[in-house]
């Protein structure tokens, strides 16, 4: 009896995801310590075929919610999770396989270090244990820091850096926030966190939500803690940086509902009206910024810390279904956009010191690659939420949610923002269309790239019937 409870406690499907990513990293890092010659081709198969493997894993049938000691929490939202970490992580990988050999994916250690960041953002959402929790993103950060630093580029070198250091930062902002925790309630577990009557949550709850909020926030780019993600953008090159755009932020998220469910449930007025106003200002203060811009990468960074506002609203009104929605329909159009920006890529790029795309690099676009102009179009379009594009089916149901639990103003914010987005997302698409045409050389595109380009694109255009298949 108490075997057949062992067993059924270890719940082995609810780790068998991660677990194949992470034995692939480990087994394709021997296979390439060992192997002669490097071979690109050979390591984005078997990267592809982990993730395969992973993704069919998820669909495992679990036994019960809770595993290994209440440490993994197997439950719709991780499930839904990790489905979004695979995916996108599969989509980008497709796009490694380019016309050009740029240094960092012929580095035989970026493949393994891939597969350790998949695993590491999946351990992260599959965890209510704030323990596990840190594990799983000290593992992710520091396989992000390094291949952030494998292009040598400077600004790579950079990147990495004050990704290191920001995140640093973040793990201690955490682990403070856990302590406080710990000592408020007791427990290290979300679920079964509550206040006891030695403390009053006033004032030692506050100081734990503002440092796990200072944690999270790095994550997922909250105002005032997104300072480093343009430059983050700048140093690395579009296929990395849709990565950045997307995975960390699905599981930053899913930790902010998580967490702050907890604190908004407390009624403290003083946190509530904080995490109002900072989501308020997350939406706007980089859409400003991003209409300064005259790099097109650093402009979509202001674009996603935005977005990213869009997604943490939907955390506030306690409304996870809505957020993973709209942020569905983020990853099918941003790794679209990076993939037109890797596509128009070339062998310079690979020689240069840094990754530059300045709006004067489509210029003429329609011109010299009308295909991926067109398909540009629709991406830009769906950014800036014009209908009948797939980010505009996202707002609307952002701000139906809103508007039901009579959140007035924030609505009226993110409205105001949307129109204001679509002047530095018209001012690229104004480049590609009406600008004398810009020299491109001999293009990155390659099957692979043109088929996710494709892909996204149809995605992008009939992306309302994925809002009404999973919006309901």
């Amino acid at each position: 009896m108490d075997t057949s409870l062992s067993l059924q406690e270890l719940s082995l499907p609810a780790i068998l995801p991660m677990l194949i990513s992470a034995l692939g990293g480990v087994y394709v890092l021997l296979l390439n310590a060992f192997k002669k010659s490097f071979s690109r081709n050979l390591n984005i198969s078997l990267v592809l075929l982990c993730l395969s493997l992973d993704f069919i894993a998820l669909f495992a049938p679990i036994s019960t919610t809770f595993s290994f000691s209440h440490l993994l929490e197997v439950d719709s939202i991780a499930l839904l999770a990790q489905k979004l970490i695979v995916i996108a992580s599969f989509l980008l990988m497709l796009l490694v396989w380019s016309k050009e050999r740029f240094e960092e994916f012929q580095t035989p250690e970026f493949y393994g270090l891939y597969l350790f960041m998949v695993a590491g953002f999946q351990l992260m959402v599959s965890s209510d244990h704030l323990v596990v929790i840190l594990l799983g993103l000290e593992t992710a950060s520091l396989a992000m820091c390094v291949l952030m630093a494998l292009n040598h580029k400077n600004t790579g070198l950079e990147a990495g850096l004050k990704y290191f250091t920001m995140g640093v930062l973040a793990s201690v902002f955490f682990s403070m926030g856990v302590m406080i925790l710990y000592l408020l309630t007791g427990s290290l577990e979300l679920s079964n966190m509550a206040f006891t009557e030695n403390f009053s949550p006033a004032l030692l709850g506050v100081f734990a939500c503002v440092f796990l909020l200072g944690a999270i926030g790095f994550k997922v780019s909250l105002v005032p803690f997104h300072t480093w993600m343009p430059d983050i953008y700048e140093g690395n090159n579009p296929v990395f940086t849709a990565f950045i755009s997307i995975v960390p932020k699905i599981a930053g998220l899913v930790v902010a509902w998580r967490v702050f469910s907890f604190f908004l449930a407390t009624q403290i007025v003083f946190l509530q009206t904080l995490f109002y106003a900072l989501v308020a200002l997350t939406i706007t203060i980089p859409n400003l910024l991003a209409l300064l811009q005259k790099d097109a990468k650093r402009m979509m960074a202001y674009s996603s810390i935005s977005h990213t506002g869009f997604a943490l609203a939907c955390v506030f009104s306690g409304n996870v279904n809505s957020m993973f929605v709209y942020w569905l329909l983020f990853l099918l159009t941003n790794v679209g956009a990076f993939a037109l920006f890797w596509g128009i890529s070339n062998v310079h790029d690979g020689r240069a010191s840094e990754y530059n795309y300045p709006y004067a690099r489509f210029n003429g676009l329609i011109k010299t690659q009308p295909f991926l102009a067109l398909l540009g179009v629709i991406f830009l379009f769906s950014l800036a939420g014009i209908p009948p594009f797939s980010m505009f089916w996202g707002k609307v149901l952002v701000l139906q949610n809103l508007l039901v639990q009579g959140n007035v103003f924030l609505c009226v914010v993110m409205v105001i923002n949307s129109a204001i987005a679509a002047v530095y997302y018209l001012r690229l698409f104004m480049a590609m269309f009406f600008a004398n045409p810009h020299p491109q050389g001999s293009l990155n595109s390659s099957y692979a790239i043109y088929g996710v380009l494709v892909v996204m694109a149809l995605a992008c255009m009939f992306s309302v019937f994925v809002l009404q298949n999973y919006a309901t």
